[in-house]
């Protein structure tokens, strides 16, 4: 008998836990923060609800994004990758 895994993360703005496939993975690729829409892209992904309440909780938690992927990144460049999400998400409420 085998059940179906489905794989949990947490997100970094609500720290709520829900499946994989419910949330964004952000990933460092070439050295720039990128959405990795297809949940391929190698290396450690941080995740994140597709709500602007949640990128905005983690606008308020500076560095943990950075903390999260083990990159030391520039604080403007984390906020400015966050704010970009934030819109985006906010058109989809």
């Amino acid at each position: 008998m085998r059940t179906n895994h489905v794989p949990i993360r947490t997100c970094l703005g609500c720290g709520q836990q829900r499946p994989k496939k419910e949330l964004v993975r952000i990933v460092i690729k070439d050295g720039r923060l990128m959405v990795d829409d297809e949940a391929r892209l190698p290396g450690r992904g941080a995740y994140l609800c597709p709500r602007a309440g949640c990128v905005n909780l983690l606008l308020k938690k500076k560095g943990k994004l950075s903390y999260s992927l083990r990159a030391s990144l520039p604080h403007d460049e984390e906020e400015g990758f966050l704010r970009g999400i934030e819109r985006t998400q906010g058109e989809e409420e």
